[in-house]
Parts: structure tokens; C-alpha cells; sequence
């Protein structure tokens, strides 16, 4: 039989190679949270705030015995910090015969499964904690996201972000699948080449100034995920992109393991993820109430 240079017998610094190419195109196309949030994968467990109070200038008028006065303002800094309290993992067994008949095919099938189901954890992980600790909030006309109302949707929630300063950082708004078709249907029947692009090509991902990324159904979810509890069934968000930060320290492990009674091995994914949406900017994530 001939052997496959990346069968799961022979070449481990190949898989290894595999693995975190594959874990890249992942990140690149499928996680929503490296795409609206900063990312740190550094080995720091426990990060410091990088806001500070917002100062207000004064505008006074220039008059006699008043030139040049002001009052001291009293400089604060909130002390909030992401500390990294929870953890993916994934293992399975592959057992000998497993290996030896299948070769790279189910290596190859098993990394990139590990991979995709890893990216979704931690999407879940991280769309769920910034609904909980956004503190805009936004309840949909009747009907959520039908065509009737996603223009109206988001013209109102632009409204609620703009006008600061890090709304230059640019806007998301994250749905699930179930909501595409309202988005759709209106983009089809928007005007002239908007509407031909919908036609030609499908849902258009981004709208009014708007990137939209469309996420599984029952993403958003009430469960405990991890160390924190969550009630966010129903709900969508809506904010402004890299204001929160999610941590990764050292980015994603992976190991192989000999086991005692069983032909094979297992292969384990593992990591560590935090996440914070900072405490002066919560009112610019919005907590979208699907009505």
C-alpha cells in the first residue's frame, strides 16, 4: 500500500503544518470575532484597561477679570481589566486500524473539523459575552429583521453610534441565518445597482455603512458558556468594531498522545480565551431585541 506523506503514522511536523494553516483559513473566513474585535495572543493572563475618562474642553467668553481662568478637572482611570478565565478543548481517538486504512483522509478531515468546531465555541464565546456587557439597547419594530423593516433597523441603530470618536473604526451588525431572507428580499428590490448586485450575487454583506456577518442559528443563545451565564435568545448585536478585546494566550494547542490499552492515539485542540468589552465604551455595542 502505498503511504501518504501526511498519514497519521509518519509525519507529525507535516499534520502540525496543517493544522495551523487550516486554523489560519479558519480565522480568516470564519470567525466573526477577529473581525469586530481587537485580538491579543500574547501570554497574558490578565490584561489592563487602555481607556482612560474622556476630558470636555470648555468654550468661555474672553471678558475682563476672567481671561485665561479655568477650573482644574480631576483626571480618572477606570480600573476594569480582561482576565482569562476560560478554556476550549476538543480530543478525540483514532484508533490503529483507523489510521492505516483511511491514511491523510481522515487526519485531514478530523483537523479541519477540529478547527471549524473550535472557531464556532469561540464565536459563541465571544458574540454572547459582548451582548451581555453592551449596555445600548435596541428593540426591533414587529417582525425583526423582515424586509419591511431592515432599513428602518439600520438607519436607527447608526444613529445610536455616531458622532464618536471610535465609530471610525467602522460598524457590525451580527445575525443569524434566520434573518437573511428579510435582508435579501430588500436588497433585491433596492434601487438601480444595488439591487443588481443583490441579484447577481446574492446577500450583500455590507449595507448603509454597515459590515454584516451571519452566524448559525443558536449562536446566541441563554446558557452557561464557560464561567459566565448568558440570556441572549432572541437577541442580535449591533456596534462599533474594535472597542472590545478577546484574548487568546498563546493561540491555539494542539497535541497527539499515545494511550494505554488502545491502538492509535489521540489528538487533543486546546486554548485559553477572555474576553472585555471596556467599560467607557459599552454604550456602543448595541443589545438588539428581536420583536
Amino acid at each position: 500500500m502505498a503511504t501518504d506523506p501526511l498519514n497519521v503514522v509518519s509525519s507529525r511536523s507535516r499534520r502540525d503544518k496543517y493544522r495551523k494553516t487550516s486554523f489560519e483559513q479558519v480565522l480568516r473566513n470564519v470567525l466573526v470575532a477577529e473581525k469586530i474585535c481587537q485580538v491579543d495572543r500574547s501570554d497574558v493572563f490578565r490584561i489592563q484597561s487602555p481607556y482612560s475618562s474622556q476630558p470636555t474642553a470648555t468654550i468661555q467668553g474672553i471678558a475682563a477679570g476672567n481671561q485665561g481662568t479655568y477650573t482644574p478637572g480631576t483626571w480618572t482611570l477606570t480600573d476594569d481589566t480582561l482576565t482569562v478565565t476560560d478554556e476550549f478543548i476538543l480530543g478525540e481517538h483514532i484508533f490503529g486500524h483507523e489510521a492505516a486504512m483511511m491514511h491523510f483522509g481522515v487526519m485531514m478531515d478530523r483537523i479541519d473539523n477540529h478547527n471549524y468546531a473550535i472557531a464556532f465555541a469561540i464565536d459563541k464565546f465571544v458574540l454572547n459575552n459582548l451582548l451581555e456587557d453592551a449596555t445600548g439597547a435596541y428593540s426591533t419594530p414587529s417582525g425583526g429583521f423582515s424586509a419591511a423593516n431592515t432599513q428602518t433597523i439600520l438607519a436607527n441603530l447608526s444613529s445610536k453610534v455616531m458622532g464618536y470618536a471610535p465609530a471610525q473604526n467602522g460598524f457590525f451588525l451580527v445575525i443569524e441565518t434566520t434573518d437573511v431572507p428579510g435582508f435579501m428580499v430588500q436588497q433585491m428590490a433596492s434601487g438601480f445597482s444595488f439591487a443588481d448586485s443583490s441579484l447577481r450575487n446574492g446577500f450583500m454583506t455590507s449595507q448603509a455603512g454597515i459590515d454584516i456577518y451571519v452566524v448559525r442559528p443558536g449562536t446566541f443563545v441563554d446558557a452557561t458558556i464557560g464561567t459566565t451565564t448568558v440570556t441572549n435568545s432572541g437577541h442580535r448585536v449591533f456596534g462599533v468594531k474594535n472597542i472590545a478585546t478577546y484574548a487568546m494566550p498563546r493561540g491555539v494547542q494542539f497535541e497527539e498522545k499515545q494511550v494505554s490499552g488502545k491502538t492509535g492515539f489521540e489528538i487533543v485542540t486546546y486554548g485559553w480565551v477572555g474576553f472585555k468589552l471596556w467599560a467607557p465604551h459599552t454604550a456602543l455595542v448595541v443589545d438588539i431585541t428581536l420583536v
